[in-house]
């Protein structure tokens, strides 16, 4: 099959599936190897990035998704009228933060890590798509492990886990100081 039809099946496949799709079931369909997949796919997002155009192709971990660049959202939700994307709260950010970081993780852990009860939180992380239930832990009461959605990495622009910011040791130091004056102030109350 010649490249210009290899890119025509890419294409169709991802806009017909909506969602993301692994490399390697790319390079089946195609009867060539992932290596080349990959390579095609590199040069049809070079090509869409080039041509300025209103979709573009995205990795995601070992997947790819065909998706409108976010510079249109706007427009885009003119037409489809959906709700504009979810606010995250800072208690949200503080959850989902602990979750992207030191996933698996089961709920009386972040909570351990926060002080406070974080049930409400959770429950919103996973209703907007960005955590889920990834399985339980092998212990007793089999608490579940919650850990980041393909769709967390899609809204903050990262392919992986591994390619989140690295902590600040400092700044890990002066929250966890923060963290024991809080603890002492509610204490002596």
């Amino acid at each position: 099959m010649e490249p210009k039809k290899q890119e025509a099946v890419i294409e169709g496949i991802l806009f017909a599936a909506g969602g993301s799709v692994e490399k390697a079931r790319l390079a089946e369909v195609l009867g060539i190897s992932k290596e080349q997949a990959v390579d095609l796919i590199h040069r049809m997002m070079e090509r869409y990035r080039q041509e300025d155009r209103g979709i573009q192709i995205i990795e995601v971990e070992e997947s790819v998704q065909m998706c409108t660049k976010k510079e249109l959202y706007e427009y885009l939700i003119q037409i489809v009228k959906q709700p504009k994307p979810h606010v995250l709260t800072d208690v949200l950010l503080e959850t989902l933060s602990i979750v992207a970081y030191k996933q698996p993780i089961t709920r009386v852990e972040i909570e351990k890590i926060r002080g406070v009860s974080c049930a409400h939180a959770i429950n919103k992380l996973v209703e907007y798509n960005l955590v889920c239930e990834l399985g339980r832990l092998d212990a007793p009461g089999r608490p579940l492990l919650f850990g980041t959605t393909e769709e967390f990495l899609r809204n903050f622009g990262v392919h992986s886990i591994e390619e989140l910011p690295a902590l600040n040791q400092d700044q890990l130091e002066e929250f966890r100081q923060q963290a024991e004056e809080e603890t002492d102030l509610k204490l002596d109350v």
